[in-house]
Parts: structure tokens; C-alpha cells; sequence
């Protein structure tokens, strides 16, 4: 029975119990023993293994260090895609996290296919209602706002908007955060009258479920207010 410090399992539950802390810096060393500690007791192809090196993968992303971040999420990707499958979860998740990575290091054109893989899979594996699927749709349409490729974006923020008000509720805050996707993606193509009735529902579920005076509820606020000088009303 191996030691907890020379436990892979143990240490990367470590690791996530400090990200969920955002407490990044003080995982990072734990994470990087992981990933040694995995690949001498698991085996450098192990699933163990692939979950070490993503999750140091993910602090290098989170600190800002996106040139260690990308080699990790990469081997991760292969590991998986060899132990568990093309079509796992778990490969799914790899393609998302190191399109992630590339949308936010602005390269959009790596990043595009690999959202679009992480998705079928989700789709047919998960089903479409699945949160994971319900992720890949809302980072594919977050890549296409920020190319300006509106036309593809809109139907995917319509679709998580009906998947989360179907599962979630109404009013649940993730059906608010999804109300100000898309309006803010309206706002984007100029289609400010499609925005605002988004804008103003957002608002009221906030004054309702959050209160007048809770930070979220003066975004929703601003938001509208902002919405209605470029009306001029």
C-alpha cells in the first residue's frame, strides 16, 4: 500500500481540493509531485497519469503560464485518447481544456476544431442535455463572439438558454448568466431591441432571487441602463 505522499490518487484529490480553495500556487508543487509520483506507480500512459498532468496543466493555465500549460494538456489529450478512447468523457474533456487554452491565448483557429470535437463527443456520448454538453456549446459560441462570427454563435446561445431554463429552471443563476450571453451577443451585432427584453429579465430574476442591492442585480442594472443610452432613452 503506497504512502499518501506517494499516492497518485490521494494527491491529486489533494490538487483539486486546493483548486476549488483557488488556492493555485500552493497546489502547484503538489501537482507537479503528482504527476512524478503517477508516472512511477501508474505508469506513464496511465489514466492516473493523463489526470495529473491535467491538472497541472489547469494551475499553469490558471497562473498565466500558458507555454507550460499547453505540452501538459497535450500529453494528457494523447494518454487518453489512447488508453480510454476516441470517444470518452474524459477525451472530450482533454480537447476542451486544450481548446481553452487556445481561445484564451487568442488562437482561435486551434482552438475552433477542438471545441467542435469535444462537442460531438459530449452530444453522443453524454447526450445533449448532459452540463458537459451544455459547457461545449456555451465555449463554442463564446469562440465565435469573440470572432465575430455571430451568425454561428446565436443558435448555440439559443440552445443553452433552452436547455438550462428545461433543466435548471427559470430562474436559476445559470439561466441568468445564459440570458446575458446572448443579450450581450445581441448588443455585439448591433440587434439592440433583441437585447433588451434579455437584459430586462436578467434583471427581474436578480431583483427577485439576489435582491435590489446584491452586486449581480447593479450589473443587470448597468447593463440595461447602458442598453438604453445607446437608445436614447
Amino acid at each position: 500500500m503506497l504512502a499518501d505522499d506517494d499516492d497518485p490518487s490521494a494527491l491529486n484529490q489533494q490538487v483539486s481540493q486546493l483548486v476549488e480553495q483557488g488556492k493555485y500556487q500552493e497546489a502547484m508543487p503538489i501537482a507537479k509531485r503528482a504527476v512524478q509520483v503517477a508516472k512511477r506507480a501508474r505508469g506513464p500512459e496511465h489514466p492516473e497519469t493523463a489526470d495529473a498532468l491535467n491538472d497541472l496543466g489547469f494551475l499553469y493555465k490558471k497562473t498565466g503560464d500558458y507555454a507550460k500549460a499547453e505540452p501538459l494538456y497535450q500529453e494528457a489529450l494523447r494518454i487518453r485518447q489512447k488508453v480510454l478512447g476516441p470517444e470518452h468523457p474524459d477525451t472530450a474533456e482533454s480537447l476542451n481544456n486544450l481548446a481553452v487554452l487556445h481561445h484564451v491565448m487568442g488562437e482561435y483557429a486551434k482552438a475552433e476544431p477542438l471545441y467542435q470535437e469535444a462537442l460531438r463527443i459530449r452530444q453522443k456520448v453524454l447526450g445533449s442535455e448532459h452540463p458537459d454538453t451544455v459547457e461545449s456549446l456555451t465555449n463554442l459560441a463564446s469562440l465565435y463572439h469573440a470572432m465575430s462570427e455571430y451568425a454561428k454563435a446565436e443558435p448555440l446561445l439559443q440552445q443553452v438558454l433552452r436547455i438550462r431554463q428545461k433543466i435548471s429552471g427559470p430562474e436559476h443563476p445559470d439561466t441568468v448568466t445564459d440570458l446575458n450571453n446572448l443579450a450581450a451577443l445581441y448588443w455585439s451585432m448591433g440587434a439592440y431591441a433583441k437585447a433588451e427584453p434579455l437584459y430586462r429579465e436578467a434583471l427581474r430574476i436578480r431583483q427577485k432571487v439576489l435582491g435590489r442591492e446584491h452586486l449581480d442585480t447593479a450589473t443587470s442594472l448597468n447593463n440595461l441602463g447602458e442598453l438604453y443610452n445607446i437608445l436614447g432613452e
